[in-house]
């Protein structure tokens, strides 16, 4: 059986937390609702524990305890290497195309920007030195609260073999799409959708596409701000 999903579904619909706030910039954006936050803060191992079955029976509300405790599994590897580079913000998906289980996570990162005058030139040398790199592919794009740079390509992740039986990691490709969207307080908002599951990339990419355009900039004083706007 094809489940053709509806896409309407994957329109961002839930405010995510306010969890920007970099010298008196603020930023907000919008996730879809099939994406579920992850439990990247926490006060301690009990607590992340806790809060990553709650995550588990939200999510898979009526699955046997073999596919609750592999999901957990795959959330909790998330979350230690989310968290141990330093995320701001992170979400799952779970859902099903073509009966393959397909899962997506979109993390949110601030980083240095580029010791540029400006966030334009600092989104033209963030461009120049994905492209150098030879990242994916590099595109600069507009968006409603200012310029960008948007990467696409893929990247080899393992998983250890005591988490899948065997004695040898396995090694597998992970598509994504990261946006990098200079501020102007030197540092850069890095927003990444990732997924192991390639069936899914159409769903992903659309529900990326719209958390990424409904990014928006604040002041302190809350006043909009659009980078393109400021600085050159």
């Amino acid at each position: 059986m094809t489940i053709s999903p509806d896409f309407t579904e994957f329109v961002p619909s839930h405010a995510a937390p306010a969890v920007l706030n970099a010298d008196d910039i603020q930023v907000r954006w919008v996730v879809p609702e099939n994406f579920h936050d992850l439990p990247v803060r926490f006060r301690d191992d009990g607590e992340a524990v806790q809060l990553l079955e709650d995550l588990t029976d939200k999510v898979l509300p009526g699955a046997d305890y073999d596919d609750k405790t592999a999901f957990g599994v795959l959330c909790a590897i998330s979350v230690e290497e989310l968290t141990g580079l330093g995320v701001e913000y992170a979400a799952v998906c779970i859902t099903v195309v073509d009966d393959v289980p397909c899962t997506a996570t979109l993390s949110v990162f601030l980083v240095d920007s580029p010791e540029a005058n400006g966030t334009q030139n600092a989104v033209r040398d963030i461009a120049s030195n994905l492209s150098r790199a030879e990242a994916g592919e590099v595109s600069q794009i507009d968006l409603p609260c200012g310029s960008a740079v948007s990467c696409i390509g893929t990247r080899s992740e393992a998983v250890a073999g005591d988490l899948t039986g065997s004695e040898e990691s396995v090694t597998f490709p992970v598509g994504y799409i990261r946006i990098f969207l200079p501020l102007p307080n030197g540092t850069t908002l890095l927003m990444e959708m990732a997924t192991p599951t390639m069936v899914g990339w159409d769903i992903f990419s659309t529900m990326f596409g719209n958390t990424v355009s409904s990014i928006r900039l604040y002041h302190a004083d809350g006043s909009r701000l659009i980078t393109s706007e400021v600085g050159g």
